[in-house]
C-alpha cells in the first residue's frame, strides 16, 4: 500500500492559489489606494471649504466694520453745524444705537476727550473725561479708528469704533464712538456665532496680540492663544488653509483670512476626526460593491485553472506509471489542447518507447541471473529501492535447495544447472505477475511479494515447498527445499534487517529437519531466533 501525503500542491493548485493572491492584493491595493484618495480628497475640500468659510466671513465681517464706520460718518456730517445742540447729541445718540443694532454703546466726545452724551445713559459718563485706550487713541489721531480689545470702566471687553468731527473750516470738535461688546449679544457677535456646526465645526476670530475675540466657548474670550502656526500666518495678513494640531490639541483642518480694517483674524476649522467619520462606512460600502465581481472573477479562475492544468495533470499522472503497461494509451487520450502540453504529451510517448526498450534491456543484461532467468542481487536492489521509496509493504521468502552439494558431487554441474532452472520455473508458476524472483547465491532464492502480508506469504512457501517436493528432476530424481518467511516493515524498519530476518528463517527451517517453511515472530527480533 503506497502512502499518499494529505496536501499534494499541483499545478491547478499553483495556478489558483496565484491567481487569488494576484487578485487580493490587487483588490487590497486598490482598496488602499481608493481610502488614500478618498481620504485626502476629504482633507483637501474640507480645508479649501473652511479656506471660502472664512474669507466669506472675513468680508462680512470688514462689511459690517465699513457700515458702522459710514454711520459714523454720516452723523458726524450732520453733527458738524450742532455740535454744541446736548439734546440733539443724545438723540443722535440714542438713534445710532437703537436703528441698526450695530453698537453696544455711542459717546460723542468733544475736542478734550469730554463726554457730550451718551447712549445709554446707564453709562453714568457725562462731562466725564475718557481715558480708556480707545478714548485716547481716537484723540491723538483724530481720524476713523477700530480699536483693539481693551476693558472698559465697567469692565466690559470690547472694541472702540470712532470717527472724527469737523466743522466747515476743517476744525477738529471731537470724535463719534460706537463700542461692540464682545462677551455680550451684538450684531458682531450674532454674525459670527451663527457657524457653529453640531459636527465639532467652528469658527473663531483674533485679534494683533492673539487676543481671542469670538470663540463659541464664551470662557475663552479676551484669552490669548498660545503657539498655533494658523493665527502666526493670519495676524501676519495672510491667507489660507492648513492641517495642524491647535493650541488644544486636537488634530484640526483649519482655514483663515484676516479682516484688514480691523487688524483681525477669522479662522473656520474642523477637526479631522470629524472630516473621516464617514470613511470607513464609505470603504465598506466600496467593499460590498467589490465583493460580487470578487467572487465570480475566483469561480473563472478556478474554471480556468482547472481547464489549463488537466492535461498536465492527466500527463503527470501518467508519468508516475510510465514502465507499466497500458500508460501509453492512457496519455494518448489526454487532451492537449494548448502547445505546451501538446509538446510535452509527444516528449512522453517518445520517452515511454525509449523507457520500454531500456527496461527490458536492463532486465534482460543487467537484472537477469543468465542460468534460471530470473532476477539477480542487482534486480532485487533495484525493486527493493523503488518499493521503498513508495513506502510499498512487502513479504519476503528465502529458500535453499535441500543437500544441493549432494547433486553436484553425485551428478555432475550439469544437473546441478537443470535442478537450479527447474526450481525457478517453479517459483514462477507459484508467485504472481508483479512478485520479483531472485537467484541470490548457488541454490540461495529469495521471492519478494509486494502488497502481501506475512500470512499471504507464508501460503505461497508453503504451496512452492510441495510442488517442488512433488516434481523429480531427471536424473536427480525428488528434491526438497527449506523457506523461510519475513515481512517489511513488520519485521524491520531496514530493508537489509528484514532480509536477514528471512535468512534466519530459512536457517531455522534447516535446523528444524529442513523440507519445510518458517515464519518470522513479530514480538521476537531479529538475530534472536532460537535453535
Amino acid at each position: 500500500m503506497s502512502i499518499t501525503p494529505l496536501f499534494r500542491m499541483d499545478l491547478r493548485r499553483l495556478i489558483l492559489l496565484l491567481a487569488i493572491l494576484s487578485a487580493l492584493v490587487t483588490l487590497a491595493n486598490s482598496l488602499y489606494a481608493s481610502y488614500r484618495v478618498q481620504r485626502q480628497m476629504l482633507i483637501d475640500n474640507t480645508l479649501e471649504s473652511n479656506h471660502a468659510y472664512a474669507a466669506k466671513l472675513a468680508g462680512s465681517v470688514g462689511d459690517f466694520l465699513d457700515s458702522a464706520q459710514q454711520q459714523l460718518a454720516y452723523s458726524a456730517g450732520l453733527l458738524a453745524t450742532r455740535y454744541a445742540d446736548t439734546a440733539y447729541l443724545e438723540a443722535e445718540a440714542q438713534r445710532l444705537r437703537l436703528q441698526t443694532d450695530s453698537f453696544n454703546s455711542v459717546v460723542f466726545v468733544d475736542a478734550t476727550g469730554r463726554v457730550l452724551a451718551t447712549s445709554p445713559d446707564t453709562l453714568q459718563i457725562l462731562g466725564r473725561r475718557l481715558d480708556t485706550p480707545g478714548a485716547v487713541e481716537a484723540l491723538r489721531e483724530r481720524r476713523p479708528l477700530v480699536s483693539a480689545p481693551y476693558l472698559s470702566l465697567r469692565g466690559n471687553l470690547l472694541v472702540f469704533i470712532s470717527h472724527p468731527v469737523r466743522d466747515a473750516a476743517g476744525r477738529y470738535l471731537g470724535y463719534i464712538g460706537g463700542t461692540i461688546y464682545l462677551k455680550q449679544t451684538s450684531i458682531l457677535n450674532r454674525l459670527i456665532g451663527e457657524h457653529h456646526h453640531r459636527d465639532g465645526s467652528y469658527l473663531y476670530v483674533v485679534d494683533a496680540s492673539r487676543r481671542l475675540l469670538y470663540h463659541p466657548q464664551a470662557e475663552r474670550v479676551g484669552t490669548q492663544v498660545g503657539d498655533n502656526p494658523v493665527i502666526d500666518t493670519v495676524i501676519a495678513g495672510g491667507e489660507g488653509s492648513l492641517r495642524l494640531r491647535n493650541s488644544q490639541g486636537t488634530d484640526v483642518l483649519a482655514g483663515y483670512a484676516g479682516v484688514p480694517q480691523a487688524g483681525w483674524g477669522i479662522v473656520a476649522q474642523r477637526p479631522t476626526e470629524a472630516t473621516l467619520a464617514g470613511l470607513d462606512g464609505l470603504m465598506l460600502g466600496v467593499l460590498r460593491n467589490a465583493l460580487p465581481l470578487a467572487l465570480l472573477t475566483a469561480l473563472c479562475i478556478w474554471w480556468f485553472a482547472r481547464l489549463i492544468s488537466r492535461p498536465l495533470w492527466q500527463l503527470a499522472d501518467g508519468a508516475q506509471d510510465m514502465d507499466r503497461p497500458g500508460t501509453a494509451a492512457r496519455i494518448e487520450g489526454v487532451r492537449s489542447w494548448y502547445f505546451e502540453s501538446s509538446e510535452l504529451k509527444r516528449a512522453m510517448l517518445v520517452g515511454i518507447g525509449l523507457l520500454h526498450g531500456t527496461i527490458g534491456r536492463l532486465r534482460r543484461d543487467v537484472q537477469t541471473d543468465p542460468l534460471t532467468g530470473l532476477h539477480n542481487r542487482r534486480g532485487l536492489d533495484l525493486a527493493v529501492e523503488l518499493w521503498r521509496g513508495e513506502q510499498r509493504p512487502f513479504a519476503v521468502v528465502a529458500l535453499d535447495i535441500d543437500h544441493f552439494k549432494r547433486v553436484n558431487d553425485n551428478h555432475g554441474h550439469d544437473a546441478g544447472d537443470r535442478v537450479l532452472q527447474e526450481l525457478a520455473r517453479l517459483m514462477g508458476e507459484s508467485s504472481r505477475e508483479d512478485d520479483v524472483l531472485c537467484r541470490v547465491g548457488g541454490e540461495e532464492f529469495l521471492m519478494l511479494l509486494p502488497n502481501a502480508s506475512v500470512e499471504v506469504a507464508a501460503q505461497v512457501a508453503e504451496r512452492l515447498r510441495r510442488r517442488v517436493e512433488q516434481t523429480p528432476v531427471e536424473p536427480v530424481g525428488s528434491l526438497t527445499v527449506s523457506l523461510g518467511v519475513a515481512h517489511w516493515p513488520r519485521d524491520g524498519s531496514g530493508i537489509d534487517q528484514v532480509l536477514k530476518r528471512a535468512d534466519e528463517m530459512l536457517y531455522r527451517a534447516k535446523r528444524h529437519g529442513r523440507n519445510r517453511v518458517e515464519t518470522a515472530d513479530a514480538r521476537q527480533p531479529a538475530g534472536a531466533v532460537p535453535a
